[in-house]
């Protein structure tokens, strides 16, 4: 039945947007000026037919997948480190509480200086952009654990190693691939921004050359292309973080 829900509610969406537009409705809204969901779709399917398509899907996917990965080994790390350590903690948070609050985007200037390559700057931006939600989330999880938890094991003789391993990262990971989830939703929005901005192949780059000559239909392709890579890897995120987890009460569904 919630298949049936979801499935209704992407058609009727759908066809609202066929009448809209093929009526050139204007009502406030220029619905005349998109283009209609026939025309999107023979693009699309015009799209799916060429290689470059898949070579733009590749690149992006690869860059994203870079820079995912660095934030969020390098965010997890230093999250724990941040939140165990009161020296390190002083140390550190200054400068990431000041950097935190620039969009990802708006270092492109610097990574075009910073970086060799295009390529290398892009990733960058991706790195950048799942960064901070992890480290946050992360940072937050640590301190949000019950100190009850660390003194039981510690009663028992644990070590500051068997009490990190067993307490303090098992009972981050809610947290945690909370911000991974929410990391990779931003990355999505800065690679393809940055893509659109220095980028040569990519689904970023393709949806702005379609904007430049003229193909609406082209460029709705690409918006719902990056809306489906963002959902699946979003998903596929969240799917990871319960298997991870599974050993936690859930709560029943209504």
């Amino acid at each position: 039945m919630r298949w049936v829900l979801r499935g209704g509610s992407l058609v009727v969406g759908l066809v609202l947007w066929q009448v809209l537009t093929a009526s050139d409705t204007e009502a406030w809204l220029r619905f005349s000026q998109l283009p209609t969901v026939v025309e999107v779709a023979e693009r699309f399917a015009q799209q799916v037919g060429d290689a470059q398509y898949y070579h733009d899907l590749g690149s992006s996917l690869a860059r994203i997948g870079a820079g995912f990965l660095l934030a969020a080994a390098l965010g997890i790390s230093l999250g724990v480190v941040v939140a165990r350590s009161r020296v390190l903690g002083d140390l550190l948070q200054p400068s990431l509480e000041v950097v935190r609050p620039i969009p990802a985007i708006a270092l492109v200037p610097i990574a075009i200086l910073l970086f060799p390559t295009d390529e290398q700057g892009i990733v960058f931006i991706t790195f950048v952009a799942a960064f901070f939600p992890i480290l946050v989330s992360t940072r937050h999880a640590v301190r949000a654990l019950p100190t009850i938890w660390e003194d039981a094991i510690r009663t028992m003789g644990a070590s500051r190693s068997q009490v990190l391993f067993r307490v303090v990262l098992p009972g981050t990971l809610p947290g945690v691939f909370g911000g991974l989830s929410v990391g990779m939703g931003v990355a999505w929005i800065c690679v393809i921004s940055a893509e659109m901005i220095s980028g040569q192949f990519g689904v970023g780059y393709r949806t702005w050359q379609a904007y430049t000559v003229v193909d609406y239909p082209g460029v709705i392709v690409g918006m719902i292309t990056i809306g489906l890579l963002g959902w699946l890897t979003s998903a596929g995120v969240e799917l990871l973080g319960r298997r991870v987890t599974r050993w936690l009460p859930r709560e029943a569904a209504i």
